[in-house]
């Protein structure tokens, strides 16, 4: 029984112990002349500090930068209206699962005269768009 109590002593000071250790900064912690990095390690995930993502509803020159997604915002994403399937000529405007969005239109590639296989890939006058391929027979 002596040893049981025992135990449950030094749990207690443990759980009181972790929670009251985030409380206290890194240099609380290991003093002035020692680096934080030594108590977390360099590539943990607690030595990273959380990023601000600026969004387009607040921000909408966010979609302007180089490397965005496109110039659009929908739902706080940027995307580009003429080729985005779940964004297609306007937010929220999903195209078919046999659908792909080109120009800002929900088109078949699989029978599409204009879009024939892919976006731009127009057949020959006189000739058909079978299975995404021109004059397939």
């Amino acid at each position: 029984m002596n040893s049981f109590k025992f135990f449950f002593v030094i749990l207690q000071s443990m759980a009181m112990t972790i929670a009251l250790f985030p409380s206290l900064s890194s240099q609380e912690l290991l003093g002035e002349g020692l680096d934080a990095n030594y108590l977390r390690g360099k590539g943990s995930f607690l030595a990273t500090k959380p990023q601000y993502v600026a969004t387009c509803d607040k921000y909408p020159r966010v979609c302007a930068t180089k490397g965005s997604r496109g110039p659009d915002c929908c739902k706080k994403q940027c995307v580009n209206v003429l080729n985005d399937r779940s964004n297609c000529g306007k937010c929220g405007n999903k195209c078919k699962y046999s659908e792909i969005c080109c120009k800002g239109r929900c088109v078949n590639t699989y029978d599409d005269k204009r879009n024939c296989g892919k976006c731009n890939n127009a057949c020959k006058k006189g000739s058909s768009c079978s299975y995404g391929m021109c004059n397939y027979a």
